[in-house]
C-alpha cells in the first residue's frame, strides 16, 4: 500500500488511506447494486501467448484489478507480465486495472465481473462481506499491515507506552484506524495528544509532533531521502495485526475456475519472488514502464520495494510460501477486525485451500 512521493503528485497521491477508509464506508452499498457487466479492463498490459505450464488449458485474458496506482505496490504483477509467467500459465492477455481516488471500489469491479480478481485489504474487504457481497480473500502479499507510528530517531516512539505525554499526528482519513488501534492496545487516550494533520509530515521534522501516523512503505522514505533520520514502530508488532494487499474474488470463482485461481497465483508467486530477490527490477518497471508519467523514481520505487518484502516474508510464509496465512494470523486478524466493528468468521471471509492446494502440488514454489 504504497504511494507516489514526487511532489507535484503528493496531494493526489495523499488520499490513498482516506481512500480506503471511504471504501470501508462505502463499499458494501456499492457492491450490492450495480449491474453484472463481462469482464474487461481500462488501462492496459499484456504479454504474447507462449506455451503454458498449465497443460493444454488456455485460460484466455485475465483481469488483476489493482488497488492504488501503478506504483511498485504491484512489482510482482509486473514481473509476471513482463516475464511472461502469466501466459506460462495460460493466460492469452493480462490488464492491469489501475486504482486512485476517484476509481470505484475494488470490491465493486470484482462483483460487477468487471475483473476476476483484485486485491484489497481485510477491512475494506470484511465491511462488503458483512452486507452480503460474495467474496472471499484467497491470499495475502503482506503479512503484516503498512500502517506505523513514525518518529524522529533521536526520539524513537519504540511501544505503544511511548506515545504517552507525546503528540501524534494523524490523519482524518486514518480516524478509524486510529480508533481501533487504541482499543487493541488498551491505551489511555488521555495521556495522548492526538494532532489533526494532512500527509506532509514536515511537521514531525519541526517538532510540531512527536509522532507521525504513516505507512512504514512511504512517509519515512520521503525523509530519509530528504536525510531525516527516523524510526518507525508498524501497528502489526504492538497489538494490531492484519494482512494486507489481500487477493479477493467470487465464492462463484472459487467454485467454478479453481485451477484458473491457481495458475493465476503460480504466476504471482513467480513475480514476488524475483522481486524479493532483486528490489529493483519491479522498482525499475513501476518507474519506466508501468507507472510511467506518474513522476516516480527508480531510487525511491526500490526503497519501497524493499521494504515490501519485508512485509511479505514472515516464518510462516517461509516454512508454507507466499501468500499463505497461518491459522492463528487468520484468527489475529479476526480479532483485530472487531475492534473496528467487523464481526466475522474464518469461513466467511477466507478460502485459503486454493494457496494451499498450490504449494501441495508444487512444493518447488516455497
Amino acid at each position: 500500500m504504497t504511494r507516489s512521493t514526487n511532489s507535484d503528485d503528493r496531494a493526489f497521491a495523499a488520499d490513498r488511506r482516506l481512500f480506503l477508509r471511504r471504501g470501508l464506508q462505502l463499499g458494501g452499498a456499492v457492491l450490492l447494486g450495480g449491474p453484472l457487466l463481462a469482464a474487461c479492463g481500462d488501462s492496459d498490459s499484456s504479454s504474447a501467448t507462449s506455451p503454458t505450464s498449465s497443460g493444454d488449458k488456455s485460460f484466455g485474458e485475465l483481469t488483476l484489478r489493482l488497488s492504488w496506482i501503478k506504483n511498485v505496490e504491484f512489482a510482482g504483477s509486473y514481473i509476471a507480465d513482463s516475464k511472461g509467467y502469466y501466459t506460462d500459465e495460460g493466460f492469452s492477455k493480462v490488464t492491469l486495472i489501475g486504482g486512485g481516488p476517484s476509481a470505484t471500489p475494488m470490491e465493486t469491479d470484482v462483483v460487477t465481473k468487471k475483473a476476476l480478481v483484485a486485491i484489497s485489504a481485510p477491512d475494506i474487504t470484511g465491511s462488503a462481506v458483512a452486507k452480503g457481497a460474495p467474496l472471499k480473500i484467497i491470499g495475502a502479499q503482506y503479512q503484516k499491515n503498512p500502517f506505523c507510528i513514525m518518529s524522529m530517531a533521536k526520539a524513537p516512539i519504540a511501544k505503544p507506552e511511548d506515545m504517552y505525554g507525546k503528540k501524534i499526528g494523524v490523519q482524518a482519513g486514518n480516524e478509524s484506524v486510529w480508533a481501533a488501534y487504541i482499543k487493541a492496545t488498551g491505551l489511555d487516550e488521555s495521556k495522548i495528544t492526538k494532532v489533526p494533520v494532512q500527509f506532509d509530515p514536515l511537521p514531525l521534522t519541526q517538532g510540531t509532533v512527536d509522532g507521525w501516523f504513516s505507512f512504514v512503505t512511504n512517509e519515512p522514505n520521503t525523509l530519509r531521502l530528504k536525510g531525516f533520520k527516523v524510526a518507525t514502530m508498524l501497528l502489526a508488532d504492538t497489538g494490531y495485526p492484519l494482512v494486507s494487499e489481500t487477493y479477493i474474488v467470487r465464492q462463484d470463482t472459487i467454485d467454478k475456475q479453481r485451477d484458473l485461481l491457481k495458475a493465476f497465483l503460480r504466476a504471482e508467486i513467480k513475480g514476488w519472488k524475483a522481486n524479493i530477490a532483486d528490489p529493483a527490477l519491479g522498482a525499475k518497471l513501476a518507474a519506466e514502464t508501468y507507472g510511467k508519467g506518474l513522476g516516480l523514481t527508480t531510487k525511491e520505487q526500490t526503497l519501497e520495494s524493499k521494504d515490501e518484502s519485508e512485509l511479505m516474508v514472515s516464518a510462516g510464509t517461509k516454512k508454507n510460501g507466499l501468500f499463505t496465512i497461518t491459522p492463528q494470523l487468520v484468527e489475529e486478524n479476526l480479532k483485530t477486525l472487531k475492534y473496528g466493528g467487523l464481526d466475522l468468521t474464518a469461513a466467511r471471509l477466507f478460502d485459503l485451500s486454493i494457496i494451499e492446494e498450490v504449494y501441495k502440488e508444487d512444493p518447488s514454489l516455497i
